[in-house]
């Protein structure tokens, strides 16, 4: 029995420990493109949601998505680390926040490694690199999980 793939446009966040990278997707779900790189922010608000989680949830009333994919890091062989447990954590804060709107955890392996060739390959280096390897990581995520969701459906 196939599965049918709700239209709708989805977040894809990759989540570092300086700044998260965020992706969206068309409501097809077809093509994953860069939104903006977040810093990401201990500091809370007056309502003690950290900065960074309150960009999020704002982005995600900008663009109404329907769903918000959160890369999971994951070893090459399989197993789930103490960063692993640090993006569990910081989903189930941001699932709070932002609830109704749910979040998927996916495997991000390479993500990062995918998208720094990919931007070096381009031709963007040295610190112009590193303002938008988050965003490009969070379009790997985001594609890699719209491919997949495809080839199931």
């Amino acid at each position: 029995m196939t599965q049918r793939f709700a239209r709708g446009v989805r977040l894809g966040v990759d989540v570092g420990q300086v700044r998260v990278g965020v992706a969206r997707c068309d409501p097809d779900g077809i093509l994953a493109s860069p939104v903006k790189t977040v810093p990401r922010d201990q500091v809370t608000g007056a309502d003690g949601i950290p900065a960074d989680m309150t960009e999020l949830k704002g982005l995600i009333e900008e663009f109404e998505a329907i769903e918000v994919v959160v890369g999971l890091p994951v070893a090459l062989n399989g197993r789930e680390g103490v960063a692993a447990g640090h993006i569990r954590a910081y989903a189930e804060r941001l699932g709070a926040i932002i609830a109704p709107v749910p979040i998927v955890l996916t495997d991000e392996r390479m993500s990062t490694v995918v998208a720094s060739r990919r931007l070096s390959e381009r031709g963007v280096k040295g610190r112009r690199q590193r303002a938008v390897v988050d965003q490009a990581a969070a379009v790997e995520i985001l594609q890699s999980w719209l491919d997949a969701r495809r080839r199931q459906s």
